[in-house]
């Protein structure tokens, strides 16, 4: 066994900053929304590419980056994305109109798809014992499930004390110290025979993902439609070419052959449902805190707090339990932890769901990244070595999908019964959302104004208790099907995994 230093336990440390931006840079932008709208006057369109041509670019450069740095290296990658992504944020915060804001965002997205599979390779060539390997990505992952929660809160803060720029502007001393100290404590990594690179492979990945992506926000805004639909449909016909072309290819960009491996396919494709169910909570309790129990931003990010310490927790807890366990029997506990949750936010109400939210909430945040702290190292740890940047753009990207069509299948499922439950005589502005129940009641007199958010807050409410059904029914599938078909498989894993590696280190 190779012990970690304290050299590999700095560089570990140094790999978690820009996944900590990362996952910042998710959540903070909504509370800067309202501020940059008033001094940019950007339109409808333009607020939505705002919003979204960061998660569109990071999900669909994915995988096309991961290859990339088992090329070229994957620190000279995560160098160069750190420097982008440090470039990109002062833009962003000194932007004079919406398109150079979204230019920015984009810049941000192409950035980020640079760092998350280089930081998560890296970890697999920095730490070659496995059980210091599952420590060091339970951390990168406790580091991305606390980042989320940060967002709200650091950015309620930043914007009572400076303009709307400022959350943009503190990416940039993180990225400063990643590239002062990267280049010394992170080794170089690469794919020994890469092959050829493909460009159109490249341009097929982006054409692929960004469709579905697109499709999938689409509907979870507006409900099924014809756009969102085709949009899907193109993206898949196009993912459809992408792997055939993989097939055919001498060296492709994407080795299919990795899915070949149940314990690779079955970890990512548990991750990716288990995230499916928590970015559906993160959708609709913010909203249920503020426009149901009256709450300020703030304060409701504040109520989502302990959820992200019991993510933290059992996150770093995993890579101890994993030493004691079998592993899949852990992955199903987690599930089922997090089914149970959803249990429990069928019990919220009007007026005393409070208790039943946060602690429904700390159960999905304590069971989820429970599982994917140990899927996410069974994927890494069963790739090949020369394809980690792969294997972990593969994982990444699963996560994104996964986070997309959590809000949009269970999301919409939530506003469609909130929608059918709504009187016929309510106002149009009112049956879209409940911010427009909220809203348009302000207008009304107040006898009507009590009236209609009487109906609207009930009917939200039920239609989180409709989602939450199903999210339960869904991570006790997912929990079944990982301990069934990961379990054979246990002992096999660590067998297999050292013949693979070449005199105990890794390229």
């Amino acid at each position: 066994m190779v012990k970690a230093g304290r050299r590999e336990w700095l560089a570990l440390g140094v790999l978690t900053l820009p996944v900590l931006l990362i996952s910042v840079d998710m959540t903070v932008l909504g509370f800067a929304l309202p501020y940059l709208s008033e001094d940019l006057a950007p339109t409808g369109a333009q607020q939505l590419w705002i919003v979204d041509s960061y998660g569109f670019l990071l999900a669909g450069l994915l995988i096309t980056m991961g290859t990339l740095g088992d090329r070229i290296g994957r620190r000279k990658l995560l160098l160069a994305g750190a420097a982008a992504f440090g470039i990109a944020s002062i833009i962003a915060a000194f932007s004079t109109s919406a398109v150079m804001l979204i230019v920015a965002r984009a810049l941000l997205g192409i950035g980020g798809a640079t760092l998350m599979p280089s930081t998560l390779s890296l970890i697999r060539t920095v730490f070659t014992d496995d059980r210091q390997r599952r420590i060091a990505i339970a951390a990168w992952a406790a580091t991305f499930s606390g980042g989320m929660a940060l967002g709200p809160v650091l950015g309620g803060w930043l914007l009572e004390h400076f303009w709307w720029g400022s959350v943009f502007l503190i990416n940039v001393p993180v990225m400063v110290l990643l590239l002062a100290l990267g280049p010394f404590l992170l080794p170089e990594a690469r794919d020994p025979n890469p092959g050829r690179f493909d460009p159109l492979s490249a341009v097929l990945s982006l054409a692929a993902v960004l469709p579905v992506v697109y499709g999938i926000k689409k509907i979870a805004e507006s409900g099924p439609d014809l756009l969102g639909i085709g949009a899907i449909l193109v993206g898949f016909a196009v993912g459809i070419r992408f792997l055939n072309r993989q097939r055919q290819l001498a060296d492709p960009m994407l080795d299919l052959d990795l899915f070949r491996d149940r314990r690779f396919s079955v970890s990512v494709g548990t991750n990716t449902l288990g995230v499916f169910a928590l970015s559906s909570v993160f959708f609709l309790a913010p909203q249920y805190l503020q426009l149901v129990l009256g709450m300020s931003p703030v304060t409701a990010a504040l109520w989502m707090l302990p959820a992200t310490a019991a993510g933290v927790v059992s996150s770093l807890a995993a890579a101890r339990l994993a030493g004691r366990f079998p592993v899949p029997k852990l992955i199903g506990i987690g599930l089922l932890t997090a089914a149970a949750g959803f249990l429990a936010l069928t019990q919220v109400g009007v007026e005393s769901g409070l208790a039943a939210l946060v602690a429904g909430f700390v159960l999905v945040g304590a069971g989820v990244p429970l599982s994917e702290a140990l899927t996410t190292d069974l994927a890494i740890s069963t790739a090949p070595p020369r394809r980690a940047g792969a294997a972990s753009a593969i994982s990444e990207t699963g996560f994104e999908l996964g986070g997309a069509l959590g809000v949009a299948v269970l999301g919409s499922v939530a506003t469609a019964v909130y929608r059918s439950e709504l009187p016929w005589t309510a106002p149009a502005a009112a049956k879209d959302t409940l911010g427009g129940a909220v809203a348009t009641a302000q207008q009304l007199p107040p006898w009507q104004a009590a009236e209609l958010l009487g109906s609207a807050q009930q009917a939200f409410v039920h239609g989180i208790q409709v989602s939450a059904v199903l999210g339960a029914v869904l991570l006790a599938y997912t929990a079944v099907q990982a301990m069934v078909l990961l379990r054979t498989h246990r002992e096999g894993y660590r067998g297999r995994h050292e013949q693979r590696r070449p005199a105990g280190q890794t390229p």
